[in-house]
């Protein structure tokens, strides 16, 4: 059995879809389950409620061989190390009760090499404490998601700008959420591999912010500028959409470490296949002219 979280979101429908062909029992633990598309319903098993619920964890992972884990955002937490924990503890007490044998969980790069991350240090710590378990771990280890834009598409539309604290001209590493679901599927399939591993996965460009807009003008077809803006204004522009101060500070330090290096360290060449100039054809020009 393979248990697979977060199904209807941006990863974790991903992973379902590319798991469903191979796999020969699937259980998902989902908030609703009416999300998921009739044909899926039907060729799983459901556990409803949220995989940070103790009850609920311990109910689905019975049986379990397998758990795809992803810890899902919550931009109204008052503490990002205890609402990433309180997503991991569960799994944690299931894995030891139960004695699954494999988790695949989506970290991030730059373990062991960044700090004071906000969002990225509590992934790390997630995996410290997956890893204390003793199973057999892999620890998926994208860099910045391209589908992180998306929250721009208005002032993409309307003001031909996407903006944050970092600097215009520093270059880092990207990949789509797509190959992140590639990734994991086949690992979860495969009951061969052992140990504790992580797993880069990064796109074939290595481009900076500038680098990014002129790739939108041309997808586009419009101008597409970028513009930094200080961490004051940045944290304000944030705090207005209704997220957490905490939430904030996380975001605006995760810019600071990316201008630091922390998404430019992963491997010489690319473990995942999509461009960011497909990621823009594909996604990104869907999303700016379903908004007109």
């Amino acid at each position: 059995m393979i248990v697979i979280t977060t199904p209807t979101g941006h990863i974790g429908r991903h992973v379902l879809d590319n798991l469903l062909g191979r796999a020969e029992k699937v259980r998902v633990i989902v908030r609703d389950p009416e999300r998921l598309a009739p044909d899926v319903r039907e060729r799983v098993e459901v556990v409803r409620g949220s995989h940070d619920d103790r009850d609920v964890v311990m109910a689905a992972l019975t049986g379990a061989r397998t758990v795809f884990w992803l810890v899902p955002p919550n931009p109204r937490a008052e503490s990002i190390q205890e609402h990433v924990l309180g997503f991991v503890r569960p799994l944690c007490e299931a894995v030891d009760r139960h004695g699954v044998e494999r988790v695949v969980a989506v970290s991030t790069l730059g373990r062991g090499i960044t700090r004071n991350a906000g969002q990225v240090s509590a992934t790390y710590a997630m995996d410290d404490l997956i890893e204390s378990t003793g199973v057999h771990y892999r620890s998926l280890c994208p860099p910045s998601f391209m589908e992180n834009l998306l929250w721009q598409v208005e002032s993409i539309r309307s003001h031909g700008a996407f903006f944050s604290s970092l600097s215009g001209d520093r270059v880092f590493l990207t990949c789509a959420v797509r190959d992140i679901a590639a990734t994991a599927a086949p690992l979860l399939a495969d009951d061969s591999w052992t140990g504790q591993e992580s797993v880069p996965i990064v796109g074939p460009d290595l481009l900076s912010s500038d680098d990014m807009a002129r790739v939108m003008s041309e997808v586009l077809g419009r101008s597409v500028r970028y513009q930094q803006i200080s961490e004051e204004a940045y944290a304000a522009t944030l705090l207005r959409t209704g997220m957490s101060e905490a939430w904030v500070r996380g975001m605006v330090a995760i810019a600071a470490a990316t201008d630091r290096g922390t998404y430019n360290c992963g491997p010489a060449d690319p473990t995942a296949p999509t461009s960011f100039r497909q990621w823009c054809e594909e996604v990104l020009k869907p999303a700016v002219l379903s908004a007109e």
